[in-house]
């Protein structure tokens, strides 16, 4: 008997009558409505950009309260190509609820001031004056000194950038010149995308834009093998400001890591350590962790910036 497999257009149908089926029993958020003049004088670039942040803030919102309710519907993918009718067919109850109805708003007045402008299907691409604003480049490589566990010999792991999207980076991976199989894709967070991805230790969902001292943030933080189950990780924002890091400028935040990891089939051991990041890209600066499971024992740290190949 032929199984049947229902394509593109009905799973996202049924995505959205679960998410109907699961949600609260508070009224229908419609959008609070966002005049859409007050983008007029933006350009297209201005109004693709900001359309990515309310999409992102969106899921942000639809995954707090899928993972509150512990169902795990949305299944969001890196950058801003978020299943957008998913979250609109959500009806959480309180300040998400408000968050969400003016998020709906601003994006179907940025979409009308877009549609006024003939500015059309935004861009794959990151555009020349955003990534000139980055401190990484198409063709740098960085290089890291990486080490698995306290014994663990050092070794060069280098990620290279082979393209600059509109809503992520990717890196060609590499462990002293050789190549590592797959593509580490990341949003401009900082958040690797795990299917599909290079095996190395990986967090999802941790990171956020624009990350400010203080914030606390939460996520997962899955090993190199991508099998066994994911350590649970929340951090805070410890410090925050420009540094020279490998000789170049970054504006870095520093964040305190801490939380659970499986140990064996039933147990749990502590998890601890530290994470660098660039706020403007998302680039990973420094990875420590301590964990008495060695799947998540790491140090990363980057150690030089090469130029593009010639």
């Amino acid at each position: 008997m032929n199984s049947f497999r229902p394509g593109p257009a009905l799973r996202i149908g049924l995505v959205i009558a679960v998410l109907a089926g699961c949600a609260t029993r508070s009224a229908d958020i419609v959008p609070l409505p966002e005049d859409p003049a007050a983008f007029a004088g933006w350009d297209c670039e201005q109004i693709f950009d900001e359309s990515d942040r309310v999409q992102l803030r969106a899921a942000d919102v639809a995954y707090a309260v899928d993972a509150r309710v512990g169902n795990n519907l949305i299944a969001l993918s890196v950058g801003a190509a978020v299943f957008w009718p998913a979250l609109l067919a959500m009806r959480p109850d309180g300040p998400e609820a408000r968050e969400l109805a003016a998020l709906k708003g601003r994006f179907d007045a940025l979409r009308l001031a877009g549609d006024r402008r003939a500015c059309g299907t935004p861009p794959e691409m990151m555009s020349a004056s955003r990534a000139a604003r980055l401190p990484l480049a198409t063709g740098e490589r960085f290089v890291y000194e990486e080490r698995n566990g306290p014994q663990g010999l050092p070794r060069e792991l280098g990620m290279r950038v082979t393209v600059l999207r509109r809503d992520g980076i990717e890196f060609a991976a590499d462990v002293s010149g050789q190549a590592l199989p797959g593509v580490w894709r990341q949003d401009l967070a900082g958040n690797p995308q795990l299917d599909g991805g290079t095996p190395l230790i990986a967090w999802q969902r941790l990171l956020k834009r624009d990350l400010q001292l203080g914030q606390v943030l939460a996520g997962d933080l899955h090993g190199a093998d991508g099998a066994g189950a994911p350590a649970k990780l929340r951090g805070q924002v410890v410090a925050q400001g420009v540094q020279n890091v490998a000789g170049r400028s970054f504006d870095v935040a520093v964040i305190e890591l801490f939380g659970d990891a499986p140990m064996g089939e039933q147990a749990s051991t502590r998890l601890s350590g530290v994470m660098a990041v660039d706020r403007s890209s998302g680039l990973l600066l420094r990875l420590e962790l301590q964990c008495a499971n060695s799947e998540f024992a790491l140090r990363r740290r980057l150690m030089r910036i090469e130029p593009p190949a010639s």
